[in-house]
C-alpha cells in the first residue's frame, strides 16, 4: 500500500480529527460527509463535505444521506450504518416517512424496528412499511424454506422406518443401501439381512405437533421475525401441526395468521415485560400426544413471572415425554444476554438451552423430531449452550 493510500484511509477513518492534510477526491468527500454526519457530529451529505451542520431533521436531507450511504458503501456496511443511525441520530420517527423507507437497505433489524413501531406508523406510510417487511420476509424464506422442509421430511421419514415391514411396505432402495456390506462379488449376489420399510400412514400416526413459543419482549425482536418466517414454512408441511404463540406478560396464539408471516409480524407487540411461566402453561394445553410433541421456547429467560412454577411445568412436560428445547435467541446476533441460572436449571431438567442461528434451526428441529439428544447436537454444532 502506498503512502498516499495509507494517508487517504487515515483521513477517512479519523474524519474531522485528521484535519485537511490529504486532499480528498469528490467521491471520498461524499464518503467522508456520510461518516462525519453520523459519527463526527458534523457534515451532511448535501453540503459537499464541509464539516458542521448535521443531517438536520428534514426528510429530503436524510433521504439524500441514506442514498449516499447505499451508493458509497457495500450492503454489509450499509446495515451497520443504518443501525447506528437509528440510535445515534434518533431516526426512528423519521423512518416513518414513506420516502425514507423506500431508501433504506431492508434487513431484519429494520423489520424489527418497523414492527415495534407498527402502532405509531401513520396511514400514508403503512403500505410502504409492509413492502419493506415483505422484502425481508421473502428473502429469509428463500434462504431457509427448502432446507427446513427437507430436514423435517427426512426426520419424519426416519421415524416411520421399521426393520420388520410387511412385504408391501418394504423400502427397497433403503434396503439395498443398508445391505451393501453383504454383497458377494463372486456370486454377484446381495444377501439381504435387514429389511427397511415404512409403517403405514394414518392421519393420527403421521402428524407431529410443533409449538413455537416466542418471547416478544424488546430484546427478542429479531428472534420474533425469524420465528414468524420459520413458523409459516412449517405450517405448510402437512405432516406437522404447527402452532405459534407469542407472549410478554400476556399470551397470544397467532397460529391462524401463519399463512402470512407479514400479517403475523404486524400482529405482534414488541416490547413490554415477560411471563414465561404463563406462556408455558398455555403450551401445556396444546399437548395432545406428548411423545409426538416438540415445544421450542424462544426466550432470553429474564422471567417476570414465577421461575419456580416455570421449572415445575418444564419438569412435567419433559417427564410426560414432550421434547422441550429452549432457544436463548434465534438470530445471527451472536451470544445473547440471558438468565444464566434459569437456563442452567432448565437444561438440568432435560430442556437444553442454547442460542441458535436461523440457518441451524432446520437441523435442530430434525434432531428433535427424531427424538435424538438435542443437547449433544448443540455441543457438536458449537452453539452457545446455556449454563
Amino acid at each position: 500500500m502506498s503512502e498516499d493510500e495509507r494517508a487517504r484511509r487515515w483521513q477517512l477513518l479519523l474524519g474531522p480529527a485528521a484535519g485537511d492534510e490529504v486532499p480528498l477526491g469528490e467521491d471520498d468527500q461524499r464518503r467522508d460527509a456520510v461518516l462525519t454526519g453520523l459519527y463526527g457530529g458534523g457534515a451532511s451529505a448535501e453540503d459537499g463535505g464541509n464539516r458542521g451542520g448535521g443531517l438536520g431533521a428534514s426528510a429530503p436531507v436524510l433521504h439524500r444521506w441514506l442514498g449516499d450511504v447505499r451508493r458509497y458503501f457495500p450492503a454489509s456496511v450499509v446495515r451497520v450504518v443504518q443501525r447506528d443511525a437509528l440510535e445515534r441520530l434518533g431516526l426512528r420517527q423519521l423512518l416513518l416517512e414513506p420516502e425514507l423507507l423506500s431508501s433504506v437497505e431492508p434487513d431484519v433489524s429494520l423489520v424489527s424496528t418497523l414492527v415495534s413501531l407498527s402502532s405509531a406508523i401513520p396511514a400514508r406510510t403503512r403500505e410502504t412499511a409492509r413492502l419493506v417487511v415483505r422484502t425481508v420476509v421473502e428473502d429469509v424464506e428463500k434462504r431457509l424454506r427448502d432446507r427446513l422442509v427437507t430436514a423435517v421430511h427426512g426426520a419424519l421419514d426416519h421415524a416411520r422406518r421399521t426393520r420388520r415391514p410387511r412385504v408391501a411396505d418394504v423400502d427397497w432402495s433403503a434396503t439395498v443401501r443398508a445391505n451393501l456390506r453383504h454383497y458377494q462379488p463372486r456370486r454377484n449376489t446381495l444377501v439381504v439381512q435387514d429389511l427397511v420399510g415404512r409403517t403405514r400412514r394414518t392421519r393420527s400416526a403421521s402428524l407431529r405437533d410443533v409449538v413455537l413459543l416466542v418471547d416478544q419482549s424488546g430484546s427478542m425482536a429479531e428472534s420474533v421475525v425469524h420465528a414468524a418466517v420459520l413458523g409459516a414454512s412449517l405450517a405448510s408441511i402437512r405432516s406437522l401441526r404447527t402452532s405459534l404463540v407469542v407472549f410478554d406478560t400476556e399470551v397470544v396464539d397467532l397460529t391462524e395468521a401463519l399463512d402470512d408471516p407479514v400479517d403475523l409480524l404486524f400482529s405482534t407487540q414488541l416490547g413490554g415485560g415477560t411471563d414465561v411461566n404463563r406462556a408455558v402453561a398455555y403450551a401445556q394445553t396444546l399437548v395432545r400426544r406428548p411423545a409426538d410433541t416438540v415445544i421450542v421456547l424462544i426466550s432470553d429467560l429474564f422471567e417476570g413471572g414465577s421461575a419456580a412454577e416455570l421449572r415445575r411445568r418444564v419438569r412435567e412436560l419433559v417427564s410426560s415425554g414432550v421434547t422441550v428445547v429452549v432457544l436463548l435467541s434465534l438470530s445471527d446476533g451472536g451470544t445473547p444476554s440471558y438468565d444464566h441460572e434459569l437456563a442452567a436449571h432448565l437444561s438440568e431438567l432435560g430442556a437444553p438451552a442454547f442460542a441458535c442461528t436461523p440457518d441451524r434451526f432446520p437441523d435442530l428441529l430434525a434432531t428433535a423430531l427424531r427424538r435424538e439428544d438435542v443437547a449433544a447436537w448443540a455441543e457438536r454444532s458449537d452453539l452457545p449452550v446455556g449454563r
